[in-house]
């Protein structure tokens, strides 16, 4: 998000907080800024009117409702939470102080779903009846920390890319899914959590949903999107088995290898987008149309013709969460991805969990619809 926040014109970065020590020092000399230990340190700092919480997945409630204490404005990364319960913590707590709570980046805020969304909406096509989703990637090898391959902790490619899936095929079909039956697969005993689903989701008004992913390190559906990657950016097909290659050369040490690669590690440049942001394969059906997502628009294949409906590469990646998230603040535009919509997301993701285990459909009871 560094890229997202140094390019938008309604974003100003005033401090930081990391426990390490390196990423302090590098925030402190590229900004000019201070940087904390704790987040709850830089809840203190008066100058800050809203955080942005990227930290493990477990300590998402506890970080937001430090922020909200502080009324200060939260945007959440994805997921949530772990629990409803501790979504419904944040979401009172941020009512509570009268702040905005926003979850993201989920994909669901692309600009070509939020397109595809708008056809949907439009009625031109006729009524939503299938949705289709589908992504592989290397997800499982990319370099983790024990707690990111420890179900229990927030690990796996559920929490982490189902809710990307699930907040897509929501959004496309209008928030409010029925029920979830689902089947994961965790067959690396290396990497003990799960690593790939099949899931399918019904709705009200009859549409339903697959979604399927996995990310072992095989075949790449980039290669379905003119290999263009999940940021936008161009992929080479030649770097296949990077992953692995990788997590092999780092053996012992993945937790070092993950910690170059982030913030404060040595300067990894931020690809320069050739298109919008992706998350494989998705497609719409509808009455009179199948429409399909893409890096550079909407694709859609009527009764009698097929054509894309193109969207200008965007200026800067990601300004559709920020604008999302100011816009909320300043009271312009009612907010998608409030605190009640990504907790129906974690619903749906902890009902495919459950459902693997039961074997059975689990019934959903939380689910938020889009706004009026």
């Amino acid at each position: 998000m560094v890229p997202t926040f140094t390019a938008h014109p309604r974003v100003r970065l005033v401090a930081a907080a990391d426990p390490r020590t390196e990423a302090r020092r590098r925030f402190e000399s590229e900004f000019g800024a201070p940087s904390y230990a704790t987040v709850e340190a830089l809840c203190d700092d008066a100058d800050v009117d809203a955080v942005y919480i990227a930290t493990p997945h477990a300590l998402h409630a506890a970080h937001a409702v430090a922020a909200a204490r502080k009324g200060k404005h939260a945007l959440v990364e994805k997921p949530m939470a772990l629990t409803l319960r501790d979504c419904e913590a944040m979401i009172a707590a941020a009512r509570e102080a009268g702040v905005t709570l926003i979850v993201g980046h989920s994909h669901s805020f692309d600009a070509p779903i939020a397109r595809t969304r708008e056809l949907i909406a439009g009625g031109s096509y006729g009524q939503l009846r299938m949705i289709t989703a589908l992504n592989y990637t290397d997800f499982l090898y990319r370099p983790r920390r024990r707690e990111e391959l420890d179900t229990a902790r927030g690990g796996g490619v559920v929490f982490s890319q189902g809710v990307h899936q699930v907040d897509v095929v929501r959004l496309l079909a209008g928030g409010r899914a029925r029920s979830v039956r689902a089947h994961t697969g965790a067959w690396d005993r290396g990497r003990p959590t799960e690593g790939a689903y099949s899931a399918q989701l019904d709705f009200d008004g009859g549409a339903f949903a697959s979604l399927t992913y996995s990310g072992y390190a095989h075949f790449d559906s980039d290669e379905l999107l003119g290999w263009i990657g999940e940021l936008g950016q161009a992929r080479d097909p030649a770097g296949y088995g990077a992953a692995r290659a990788a997590l092999r050369e780092s053996a012992p040490d993945e937790v070092a290898l993950k910690t170059r690669r982030a913030y404060g590690g040595p300067s990894i440049e931020a690809p320069a987008p050739a298109g919008h942001n992706q998350f494989g394969l998705v497609i719409a059906s509808c009455d009179r149309a199948d429409l399909r997502p893409l890096p550079n628009g909407v694709m859609i294949y009527g009764d009698h013709e097929a054509r894309l409906e193109p969207l200008p590469p965007p200026a800067v990646p990601r300004a559709e969460v920020i604008d999302e998230l100011c816009d909320a603040i300043s009271g312009d535009r009612a907010p998608v991805h409030t605190g009640e919509w990504s907790m129906a997301t974690l619903e749906v993701c902890l009902g495919m969990l459950e459902s693997a285990r039961s074997g059975r459909a689990v019934a959903l009871k939380c689910q938020a619809g889009l706004p009026a």
